[in-house]
């Protein structure tokens, strides 16, 4: 998708310095905002119907498992049903997934994305070879099908190839289902080259698995050959999500899993630490310190119960975060920012936990500015926020749906994140290009029958 060229006026318009009214947007023809003027008529400009914020970068997403989604409900019998248990349904779920299906999928999710509010999404890919083992002729097929649903659907997207190569802490063999996610280095890299810069709205970055799906070594040369394609690049990694997941990686280093991705490799601002929901008050501290971004996904994080991200910690120590849909059981950003909140308020047992770094009554927008700046740092393009030189990515709000009237610029984004506002949304542009009108995303009937029909195949085959 390209982006469009044109002048946008805004009568109220939410900038880093806070809200701004007659606000001009003057966007180039790669959908790249190139002066903004406050104080603005609306002459002769394209007049957005509403109060403009950014779009909100999804900087987590597993596009396949949305058609899981309602399929994991259901207890194991006398088996305990945790994330292992959830797990292993997923490999049973993924092995039978054709190439037609997965684009299928991530058209109809991305649509669903841009009418709640994403404008972009870091996809964590990992789902590379056939059913049954070996290599699609095209080591990139799978890649190219969620690629081609994100352009259906006309979303920002980072596609993140992932790098899974054992079964365990220190090495180990893969389940039959886990072949379907096995490359050599080299073939990663190739993947990662093919589609790195395909577009203004569409480039590749680099995604470890985990620290027991990645050997050191092989973690090492990934890097090295991704600095030699993307030497300024976002890379991302799972880490410390599950208690298990910290007790083995001691076992097999010593360490925990933080604390041996600190020691072992340069973590810097071009990381995201997808989850990292258990660290200690130092894994804290040094994680902050060292730039990376916290890739919070609360809904699947509880979904899935791995337990609660410490974030007056994370914040306390100038730590960036931004929030992911993950496994699409939800796909609303402002779902995902009030679990955020609303956890730490109930292991805290007080309220507005994240307001302690924000300004009364604003803590709804320094949630959504925050999470909109580090999702965009996650994705590694220039968008996230309503500036000179960044991506025109915006949503338009409704100011006079019911439950946004009344409120002025102080409480506005408090109103939009706190409640169940879906329908305040009026349009939703991507790159300057507007994908959703009043609900509506122009391809979505098409999309959604291909969706069902995918859906259909899928559910009569367990």
């Amino acid at each position: 998708m390209t982006g469009a060229a044109d002048r946008l006026w805004c009568p109220l318009c939410l900038l880093p310095s806070g809200w701004a009214e007659g606000v001009l947007l003057d966007v180039d023809d790669t959908g790249t905002i190139r002066r903004i003027e406050t104080g603005a008529p609306a002459a002769a400009n394209t007049q957005l119907p509403g109060a403009v914020i950014p779009g909100m970068p999804n900087l987590h997403s597993h596009a396949f498992q949305r058609a899981m989604a309602g399929l994991t409900e259901r207890s194991g019998g006398e088996e305990r049903s945790d994330f292992w248990s959830w797990r292993r349904t997923m490999y049973s779920f993924v092995g039978r997934l054709t190439p037609e299906q997965v684009e299928a999928i991530a058209a109809h999710l991305y649509v669903e994305m841009l009418k709640a509010g994403y404008t972009g999404v870091a996809e964590f890919h990992y789902l590379h070879n056939p059913p049954g083992g070996g290599r699609y002729s095209d080591p990139a097929e799978l890649a190219r099908r969620v690629a081609a649903g994100a352009e259906a659907a006309g979303i920002r997207l980072t596609l993140l190839p992932v790098l899974y190569r054992e079964g365990g802490f220190g090495g180990g063999p893969l389940a039959p289902a886990q072949q379907r996610f096995r490359l050599e280095v080299d073939e990663w890299a190739g993947i990662v080259a093919a589609l790195a810069g395909a577009s203004p709205t569409r480039t590749a970055g680099a995604a470890l698995h985990s620290l027991r799906a990645v050997l050191p070594a092989d973690m090492a040369d990934a890097l090295a050959a991704y600095d030699a394609i993307c030497p300024e690049g976002p890379v991302h990694i799972h880490i410390a999500e599950q208690e298990k997941e910290v007790a083995e990686c001691r076992a097999w280093s010593g360490l925990r899993p933080v604390e041996w991705l600190l020691d072992g490799v340069p973590v810097d601002r071009r990381w995201t630490l997808v989850h990292a929901t258990h660290m200690t008050e130092e894994e804290t501290r040094r994680a902050a310190a060292s730039g990376a971004v916290a890739g919070l996904c609360p809904t699947t994080e509880a979904n899935l119960g791995d337990g609660v991200f410490a974030l007056p910690g994370w914040l306390a120590a100038g730590g960036a975060f931004g929030v992911g849909s993950d496994s699409n059981v939800s796909l609303d950003p402002r779902e995902e920012l009030r679990w955020l909140e609303y956890a730490q308020r109930l292991v805290l047992k007080r309220r507005l936990v994240a307001g302690d770094a924000a300004p009364p009554h604003a803590l709804g927008a320094a949630l959504w500015l925050g999470a909109a700046a580090g999702g965009a740092r996650a994705m590694g393009q220039a968008c996230g926020a309503i500036a000179e030189n960044e991506a025109a990515d915006l949503l338009v709000l409704d100011t006079e749906h019911p439950t946004l009237a009344g409120h002025g610029p102080d409480t506005l984004l408090d109103a939009w994140v706190f409640t169940n506002a879906g329908s305040a949304l009026r349009e939703v542009r991507v790159a300057g290009r507007r994908v959703v009108e009043d609900g509506h995303h122009p391809g979505e009937d098409a999309i959604r029958a291909r969706y069902r029909e995918t859906m259909t195949e899928l559910v009569q085959e367990l």
